[in-house]
């Protein structure tokens, strides 16, 4: 690793800190750091003028990893960015739960390893998620944790329906459903119900949220599998759909979202040498 991307999410990175930090250790190593903002910050945001930052979309093709300093929700957002350009993506945790960074920012002494290639890659399933409006596709995304069809703030439950290839596997009323990933599986997911997935599964997971209802559970589908959901008796009642928690699209009645396995794969870096039960008990039994 000779060019690297840091990308700071400025408001968790007090001060910008942590990037600061790691910048330093990485450029005595003698790596060559850029610090790009993962996403534009409100205007009246004030950027210290003693760091020089990069415009991401420009260099996110000359860099051979991103560095992203965050919580989840951060990592999420920039490993659709670092995907698509087929970057890897290693996350330093600066949130609350950080389940999909590899390092806390106690940890930074770390990245010397980045320098001698001392490394492994994880390859990481995402999700292609459409909706298509009768003949037409109005929406389209990549999602590395989830895919999520809900109601809006009406107390009401909505009336989906789940197919698989075609063929109904459950039908419901509720509060809407969760298509997520192996990766996504520790997120909604399983606060819905769902279980635990380990990332390198090539599957698929169906969790309804909140089903009015005794016999509708997760099911967990090969990757080969195309989802569609579909909405029933809800007329002129709020649906949106949300991947991996970014802005809620609003849906039509008549809309399906279909849900496939993406060509694209995230790739996590790793430093350390640990299982992904280690993660799980440290994350949730600490």
């Amino acid at each position: 690793m000779k060019n690297i991307i840091l990308t700071p999410n400025p408001y968790r990175d007090k001060g910008f800190q942590t990037v600061r930090e790691a910048k330093r250790i990485l450029e005595e190593s003698g790596v060559t750091c850029k610090i790009c903002l993962p996403f534009e910050v409100d205007s009246t945001f004030v950027l210290p003028t003693d760091l020089q930052f990069s415009r991401l979309d420009r260099e996110i093709h000359h860099c051979d990893l991103v560095i992203c300093f965050g919580g989840d929700g951060t990592i999420l957002h920039m490993a659709k960015t670092a995907t698509k350009a087929g970057i890897p993506i290693l996350g330093v945790n600066i949130g609350t739960m950080g389940f999909m960074a590899e390092l806390e920012s106690t940890e930074l002494a770390l990245l010397r390893k980045l320098a001698d290639d001392q490394y492994s890659i994880d390859r990481r399933l995402m999700l292609d998620v459409i909706i298509q409006r009768n003949q037409d596709i109005i929406f389209h995304d990549i999602s590395l944790n989830d895919v999520v069809v809900t109601k809006g703030a009406v107390a009401r439950i909505m009336n989906l329906s789940v197919e698989c290839d075609g063929v109904e596997a459950v039908s419901f009323g509720g509060d809407g459903v969760i298509v997520a990933t192996p990766t996504g599986s520790t997120a909604y997911s399983l606060s819905a119900g769902g279980p635990i997935v380990e990332p390198e599964a090539d599957s698929m997971l169906i969790t309804p949220i909140c089903a009015h209802d005794i016999v509708s559970r997760c099911i967990v589908t090969s990757g080969k599998r195309v989802i569609t959901v579909k909405m029933f008796n809800s007329t002129k009642r709020n649906a949106f759909l949300s991947v991996d928690g970014g802005k809620a699209f609003r849906l039509n009645p008549e809309d399906q979202v279909v849900v496939r396995k993406s060509k694209l794969e995230t790739k996590l870096l790793r430093l350390k040498d640990r299982s992904f039960y280690d993660v799980v008990n440290m994350k949730f039994r600490s």
